[in-house]
């Protein structure tokens, strides 16, 4: 059988996890339950390991998030084929050309094992099963999607009906007779009743030859410009560029849109593994750990007479009485009130921050770096104050602000501090001052984090008061924002 390569897409934004989940730290890099060790994303490199037969796998992300998957990586003790950096977003279909195109470098036989990073697989020992079996599908040249046995008349998501079943393969796998768009409940419940429909996982074992042979027969302009930005690609610090004007000649477009629901080659394998696209707040609750009440409580809540909630609270006490079928998410700058039969709708709430230009739909207070994070404690007139977790080995660039000065006070590990021309290390209770205008480095050279409490005052505290000189993360200066 031909080598299995893991592709793993994690350009998504989660906007209907808002407030949690944000546009520079979206809902496959969140911890959601008490305890849960890894992040969706963290998960799902687990699933197919190289220890397992699987070959490295290959990521996509956009360039935002480039750090946070490069960290939940080492987390994982993996080492990618590729971090491929889309410049531009453009959907599924033309990612996994270019992950087609890298795969085929390696292995002219390769079979694609292609999953969102921020679904929920209960069984990950049957997911890899049901992957192999697929893989043998798709090696006699067929491009394989994953259907899920629904359990209710679910109308969030697309079904494909199963047709007949291919020979040779045991009744596992099936032509697909046809697609499905997000149906009406009625339609909903009439699917659940005649037993052939199944959910559309959005999950996919792939033919590389077959799949760049239907996209260069149906949207040969994914082709095309997969394999130019491939060609200008740039290497970063270990991450891949695409280069953006090529890739952004690509059309828009899903793989099932743009093959899928086009190809003769079509196969379908049902799989129940306990899947779940967490799509939603419902859907997050569903799979929660509930009490007897059906309430999932993280952080300090007093529920009175309340039932079915899901309650998240990260400072403050929630306090609830006399209600039932609640999404609440308090957040340190934003908070969540919602029908959890309307959780759908909370995109809506998103599109509106977007429109208005708040800063709560793509940021937290805590804003993570790739040397660590920072977070706001508190602002006012002419100062603000921060947390800045520096993780060891982590360094900030060499910088100065023409507008506000800073007093750096040291509550963990030790710091070294460049200001000038002069270099210090500065230790626990210990403290600096810089003034504006004055050239300064911050890095962590020990083994524990560095943690520190900056005091900014000046008449203008924006991340954008900043000019830098050097940077190993090489960033560009809209990054720091």
């Amino acid at each position: 059988m031909s080598n299995i390569h893991p592709v793993i897409l994690s350009g998504g934004s989660g906007t209907r996890l808002w407030p949690l989940s944000r546009a520079m730290y979206p809902k496959q890099f969140i911890r959601f339950f008490n305890g849960q060790s890894t992040s969706f994303l963290g998960t799902a490199l687990g699933r197919l390991p190289p220890h397992a037969g699987f070959e490295n796998p290959i990521l996509l992300c956009n360039n935002d998030h480039r750090f946070l998957v490069r960290e939940e990586l080492d987390r994982a003790g993996l080492e990618p084929r590729a971090i491929v950096l889309e410049p531009v977003a453009r959907n599924t279909a033309p990612a996994i050309a270019v992950a087609a195109l890298i795969a085929l470098e390696q292995d002219p036989d390769a079979i694609l094992a292609v999953m969102p990073s921020d679904h929920v697989i209960e069984d990950a020992v049957v997911f890899a099963e049901h992957i192999r079996r697929a893989a043998e599908v798709a090696a006699t040249g067929k491009l394989v999607l994953f259907g899920i046995k629904p359990t209710e008349a679910h109308t969030g998501y697309g079904y494909i009906k199963c047709g007949q079943a291919l020979s040779g393969f045991g009744g596992h796998a099936f032509d697909v007779a046809s697609f499905a768009e997000k149906p009406d409940r009625a339609t909903a419940e009439s699917y659940l009743a005649d037993g052939s429909y199944f959910w559309n996982s959005g999950i996919f074992a792939l033919n590389a030859k077959t799949y760049l042979a239907e996209i260069k027969r149906l949207e040969p302009k994914i082709l095309e410009a997969a394999r130019a930005s491939l060609a200008n690609a740039s290497e970063d610090l270990g991450f891949l560029r695409l280069d953006r004007a090529a890739f952004a000649a690509a059309p828009n477009i899903s793989i099932d849109y743009a093959v899928m629901e086009k190809t003769r080659a079509a196969a379908i394998l049902p799989m129940n593994v306990g899947w779940n696209d967490v799509g939603s707040w419902s859907s997050l609750w569903e799979i929660a750990p509930r009490d007897d009440k059906g309430n999932f409580i993280k952080g300090e809540a007093v529920l009175e007479d309340t039932s079915d909630c899901y309650v998240h609270s990260e400072r403050a006490l929630v306090s609830t009485i006399g209600v039932n079928d609640l999404i609440i998410v308090n957040t340190p700058d934003a908070l969540l009130i919602a029908d959890k039969n309307r959780t759908q709708d909370v995109s809506k709430i998103v599109q509106r921050l977007k429109q208005s230009n708040r800063k709560e739909q793509e940021q937290h207070l805590r804003n993570y770096r790739p040397w660590g994070y920072f977070e706001t404690l508190n602002i006012g007139p002419r100062f603000q104050v921060k947390l800045l977790h520096v993780k060891p080995g982590g360094q900030l660039s060499m910088q100065m602000h023409h507008h506000r000065s800073e007093h750096w006070i040291v509550v963990q590990g030790t710091a070294q501090v460049s200001i000038g021309d002069k270099e210090q290390l500065v230790r626990e209770n210990e403290s600096v001052y810089i003034f504006a205008t004055q050239w300064h480095r911050l890095s962590n050279p020990g083994k524990v984090p560095v943690e520190i409490i900056e005091v900014q005052i000046g008449s203008y505290l924006g991340e954008d008061d900043i000019m830098r000189t050097d940077d190993i993360y090489n960033r560009q200066p809209e990054e720091t924002k």
